[in-house]
């Protein structure tokens, strides 16, 4: 496994790879790694022959400095977990290689950018695409693999793709769950013992959407879901919705085909979200 930090170091050793033929995948990270990490480049493997996992934490993406301070870092974790499994690049930039001068980026993603997520951290999506299009023209991947747990990024990140109109293809990745269904997240680490039990709700929640969609109207479930995760002490809920998978407006019909139920709430200090396709 190969360790670079610069983009000239990547892309010396990613031109000497590709001379060798078959495709580049590349699993962006802030490291913190779990099995869905893992997943993405088993996925990766897969379909390519190189597979690049960067780990950075992006600065422009974090609405709140705090959350930013406390994101964790266990370097010498994710690096062995790489290694384990089978991973061949990892790019560590530092934020100055990354964000050599002060840059200004504004793209229009559309109006999915406001919903949801947007609306809570407001310009998180323009940091995050930030960072992606800097890793792409750094890798300039074939293909690149991302955690449907953060459905509405995936969505936003296929936009800026689109506004580019860059040759690679985006692919979302199922969401890996603990053994009693709490979405894996490297946000995971700050819940303590009781803020645990009481976050598996949402996982709760989603499930009961889907087992019960056939059973009840639109609004019952929403209602019902709501009313699941608010009676749960510690959790402060954000939103619960079933909305389109392509746009995020909420569902007017459960005859749509593509539909999505999302989640995001505050578990003690800890803000998750966490989401369920309804047709798969």
């Amino acid at each position: 496994m190969e360790i670079v930090n610069t983009i000239a170091a990547l892309k010396s050793l990613l031109e000497t790879a590709r001379l060798a033929g078959g495709k580049v995948a590349l699993v962006p990270t802030m490291g913190a790694l779990h099995q869905g990490h893992v997943s993405l480049i088993s996925a990766a493997q897969a379909q390519a022959r190189i597979v690049v996992c960067s780990i950075f934490v992006n600065p422009t993406q974090f609405t709140d400095p705090k959350d930013l301070e406390k994101y964790p870092r266990p370097l010498a974790h994710d690096l062995a977990m790489l290694e384990t499994a089978g991973c061949d690049v990892v790019f560590m930039p530092s934020v100055k290689e990354m964000y050599p001068q002060p840059e200004e980026w504004h793209i229009d993603l559309g109006p999915a950018e406001f919903l949801l997520e947007g609306e809570f951290r407001r310009g998180h999506y323009q940091g995050v695409t930030q960072i992606v299009k800097k890793l792409f023209d750094a890798v300039s991947p074939d293909l690149a693999f991302f955690g449907q747990k953060d459905y509405q990024q995936v969505l936003m990140i296929r936009q800026m793709v689109k506004h580019f109109n860059m040759s690679l293809k985006v692919i979302s990745c199922p969401i890996i769950r603990e053994d009693d269904g709490l979405a894996m997240s490297s946000r995971n680490i700050h819940l303590q013992a009781e803020d645990r039990r009481h976050a598996l709700v949402l996982s709760k929640a989603l499930k009961y959407v889907k087992e019960h969609f056939s059973q009840y109207s639109l609004a019952e479930l929403l209602h019902k879901a709501a009313e699941m995760i608010t009676a749960t002490p510690g959790i402060e809920l954000d939103y619960f919705t079933i909305a389109d998978g392509d746009t995020l407006l909420p569902a007017t019909s459960k005859q749509q085909s593509n539909l999505v139920a999302l989640v995001a709430a505050k578990v003690g200090d800890t803000r998750l979200i966490d989401n369920m396709l309804l047709f798969d």
